[in-house]
């Protein structure tokens, strides 16, 4: 955040330049944080506290807190033109102090609010905002460097999904920021993951909403700790390498009184007629997209985050909700656009311009779309129309994944188009493959849970799972306790079932995930053409019967790919012939059947020879032992044609 030079404006002083009131009237601004709120100034030899608020329809608004008694009209605001802010300055207000807003309406209401640009709040159910200076001591410079190769479409990107206050806890209590760092640091490292992904971090009054209800959208939940706390948990997994994305919520926020509805009288931030205004889901209150003033709060939110908090990409939550008039609203409860069509234009404007302003002035960090229809260019440019961001997650695929992997293995022949159809679509988007704590709440029960067969069945299943996710194009999420077979629903009240790793079976698919993070990332051919039709090539897929997929992921380099061998029945297959591109040997990489993650150990002795037999329009192929419900990574080694079908092994 750039130094704001105080200003004199009517014999007061103020951070608010002409042009910043011309960009956030205009709904372009993208750092309002750096202007409104609270800030520590000086202003003719005196420290104190300028605030600044946006009410336009305020007939009268003054600061009230701990420094004068809560008591309205002591501290009084002034506005600044027609912009619709109100400004004033306290003297001798310093870091810590308590405030609200008192707003009186010209409408006759009158209230007190938080802060909407508050750095700090009251742990909740409190209310009032804190006055705070961020700043911050920051030690990731070589990360910061760097991170540009680390985010980008060619690199390996596994995430690790968390909710802070269930990771771990404490006897009693939630861990703070700071004991967390180096907990997850080392866990995350050691597991091989490149990023993880916090849950809604900003401050929500209902913990139970997971942070998806927010009323602080520039401010770190006090739960956890103070915005440095927050900022050395970032700056700690940076340096260890790790990136961090949050999660990030425009679609709707929380209707608490002292929140953003209702703000000055009147529906300021959410639309006024509820069948627009209030989301039918959660009742929930819906930003007004259309207004200029908002779209500049969304903005600065946004770039608030990137900038100060140094986060490395944000994934933006419920796009769906956002492009649709009618989302989850029955016939005759929305109201349509003016052209008489379904499609929020307000959304859309906003959404791209959203992301042409991360990218215009973060561009080493990526946006995440959790977009669940099939709108069109989600991840395409918007100079090409689409909405701009970064990524997409492939709710899709996730869907019929899961619903294939719940079939018994006797019916799972009937429904292979559920793991084909993909095929179709793959590169129509830039894809994350999610398996997030959305399969996981809600009486869904855990991943694990969804396996069918016996206890055995269900873990061969889970690391099938889990290899097909590491193996089909696309970037990775996992949610917390995933990558070791959490067996319960995830609960937020408590921590997950760590004591789970005491059991062979448990501790063996999280040494399955650990090892196939660290291939995913070693093998370029797994990562490098993610997002690129020439980075993946079927070589069976339509042996339905035998429940047996074959496919190429590919790098750039002609030599450099991996096969991946998929088998979804309890049976073992002697001699299944695979063709391949190149003759020699091909080593077995990864075996999820393997006796280490709690397989039954059948697999081809670390690897095969490949024989001049041809098979599936390929001049070699190898002659294969599949585990049950098992998954084969093979590489070829040596240089092509050396080897030939008499060489051992």
């Amino acid at each position: 955040m750039r130094d704001r030079a105080v200003v004199e404006v009517a014999g007061r002083p103020s951070l608010l330049t002409d042009e910043d009131l011309w960009l956030f009237n205009e709904g372009n601004h993208s750092a309002l944080y750096e202007v409104l709120g609270a800030h520590l100034i000086r202003w003719r030899e005196k420290a104190g506290t300028y605030f600044a608020v946006w009410a336009p329809n305020a007939e009268a608004v003054s600061v009230v807190g701990d420094f004068n008694g809560w008591v309205a009209g002591r501290n009084i605001l002034r506005p600044r033109g027609t912009s619709g802010i109100w400004e004033g300055f306290v003297p001798e207000i310093g870091p810590g102090a308590l405030y609200k807003y008192h707003i009186v309406s010209r409408y006759g209401w009158q209230g007190f609010k938080a802060d909407p640009l508050a750095f700090f709040s009251e742990p909740p159910p409190k209310t009032a905002s804190i006055v705070w200076d961020l700043a911050y001591p920051w030690t990731d410079e070589d990360w910061m460097r760097r991170r540009r190769e680390k985010n980008g479409r060619d690199a390996p990107v596994a995430i690790y999904e968390v909710h802070l206050g269930s990771w771990r806890r404490g006897p009693g209590r939630f861990l703070t920021y700071r004991e967390i760092a180096p907990l997850l640091a080392a866990y995350v490292k050691e597991m091989g993951f490149t990023h993880v992904e916090f849950l809604p971090g900003m401050e929500h009054p209902f913990y139970g909403s997971w942070g998806y209800q927010i009323t602080g959208y520039f401010a770190p939940t006090t739960r956890y700790g103070t915005p440095q706390d927050f900022m050395y948990l970032v700056d700690f997994l940076h340096r260890e390498g790790i990136g961090v994305i949050l999660d990030w919520v425009p679609s709707h926020f929380a209707s608490d009184p002292h929140g953003l509805g209702f703000f000055d009288g009147t529906h300021l931030y959410e639309h006024a007629d509820p069948r627009k205004g209030v989301h039918p889901d959660w009742g929930s209150l819906v930003f007004n997209y259309g207004r200029h003033e908002v779209r500049s709060f969304l903005l600065s939110s946004a770039c608030f985050w990137l900038d100060k908090y140094h986060a490395d990409g944000l994934r933006v939550d419920a796009v769906a909700s956002m492009l649709y008039l009618d989302f989850s609203r029955p016939e005759g409860a929305w109201v349509p656009n003016p052209q008489g069509g379904r499609e929020n234009l307000d959304a859309i404007h906003f959404l791209r311009r959203f992301n042409e302003e991360v990218y215009r002035r973060f561009p080493d960090v990526q946006t995440y779309a959790e977009e669940s229809s099939a709108w069109p260019g989600v991840s395409r440019p918007t100079y090409l129309g689409g909405l701009g961001f970064g990524f997409k997650w492939d709710l899709g695929w996730m869907h019929d994944t899961l619903e294939y992997f719940r079939l018994d293995p006797i019916y799972r022949k009937y429904h292979h188009r559920n793991l084909t159809f993909r095929g179709l679509y793959a590169w129509s988007e830039n894809f994350v493959l999610p398996l997030s704590h959305d399969e996981v709440v809600h009486g869904k029960g855990s991943v694990f849970g969804k396996m069918p067969g016996d206890r055995w069945q269900k873990f061969a299943n889970l690391r099938l799972l889990l290899g097909y996710m590491y193996a089909v194009p696309g970037k990775k999420l996992l949610f917390m306790g995933g990558e070791f077979g959490q067996e319960q629903e995830w609960n937020h009240e408590g921590e997950l079932d760590w004591w789970l790793l005491s059991r062979p079976e448990n501790e063996g698919v999280r040494l399955w995930v650990r090892d196939l993070n660290r291939t995913y990332r070693a093998e370029r051919a797994l990562h490098e053409l993610d997002c690129e039709p020439s980075g993946f090539q079927w070589v069976i897929p339509d042996d339905a019967d035998s429940g047996v997929l074959a496919f190429l992921r590919k790098g750039k380099e002609p030599r450099d790919c991996v096969l991946v061998v998929a088998h979804f029945t309890p049976v073992v297959r002697e001699g299944y012939r695979v063709g391949v591109p190149f003759p020699g040997f091909w080593q077995e990489l990864l075996n999820s059947d393997a006796k280490e993650y709690g397989g039954s150990g059948v697999g081809n002795l670390g690897g095969k020879w490949s024989k001049e037999v041809p098979a599936q329009n390929f001049q070699f192929s190898l002659s294969l032992t599949i585990p049950p419900l098992g998954i084969l990574f093979l590489k070829p080694r040596g240089e092509g044609g050396l080897a030939n079908e008499d060489s051992p092994g």
